[in-house]
């Protein structure tokens, strides 16, 4: 039987794929994986300017883009409502049809504290998701057969490295993404409309090297320029070997 190949990156909102995991999603795609990208929002309520109709279909777009710039093989949003993800049993469903549609080997997507609710209340959602997906008579939103297994599921950085009291987050597995950080960063402009919007809600004007900054940052624990930091999840069922080191030969942290 083939090896799965699959590799799905669900977050929240447009541009948190390319901040959070572009990097190690690009060095996957080189090594063969394919890789397909989902947020759950469309960023609607993300402009101080534009209606939540026309900013959805503005960075709807960019993600598009970004997505190309990553190789992905698709780019899909849920249409979930910015600030109003909830975990309940609809949300659940579709979530866990989401990654029926994939089926992957490997999952990742936010931590489970992390600065604001809608990246927490995604990080429960596809842990769910990736149990009920593969139950054969969980009814998931849409059609497909379960998934195949239990897939690697892998939590980012959460957004600058520490929970809401200041403490750092854990380091996991950092994997070097020096050689794909240009391509990061490309992916990342591809979400220009969030320059305005960081600068009125965020108070942040750099968003491309506050990223490299970052990354820096966390390449330094290991000595090289730059990398990206995640921690695995091993409860039960998921797999527990780590695959991601073993893919991209990084030595244990």
């Amino acid at each position: 039987m083939p090896v799965n190949r699959r590799v799905l990156a669900l977050m929240p909102h447009p541009d948190d794929i390319e901040i959070l995991c572009a990097g190690t999603l690009l060095r996957l795609g080189d090594r063969g994986y394919e890789i397909h990208a989902c947020t759950m929002t469309a960023g609607d309520k993300g402009s101080s300017k534009l209606s939540r109709q026309e900013i959805a279909a503005v960075r709807r777009e960019e993600a598009a883009r970004a997505a190309a710039v990553l190789g992905a093989a698709s780019y899909t949003c849920l249409e979930f409502d910015d600030l109003a993800i909830v975990f309940d049993n609809e949300s659940r469903r579709t979530v866990a049809g989401m990654l029926r549609r994939i089926d992957p080997r490997i999952v990742i997507t936010t931590p489970p504290a992390d600065y604001m609710f809608d990246h927490e209340i995604t990080s429960r959602l596809v842990r769910d998701a990736c149990f009920n997906a593969a139950v054969k008579n969980y009814e998931a939103v849409g059609e497909g057969p379960p998934c195949s297994g239990i897939p690697y599921l892998y939590y980012s950085d959460p957004l600058d490295g520490h929970d809401l009291f200041g403490i750092p987050s854990p380091i996991g597995r950092l994997i070097d993404i020096s050689n794909e950080i240009d391509r990061k960063a490309e992916a990342l402009a591809c979400h220009f409309s969030q320059r305005a919007w960081l600068q009125t809600q965020h108070g942040i004007d750099d968003y491309i090297d506050s990223m490299k900054r970052w990354s820096a940052a966390r390449g330094a624990l290991v000595a090289v320029p730059f990398a990206e930091n995640f921690r695995q999840h091993v409860g039960h069922p998921h797999p527990t070997d780590d695959i991601l080191g073993q893919l991209l030969e990084m030595p244990v942290t």
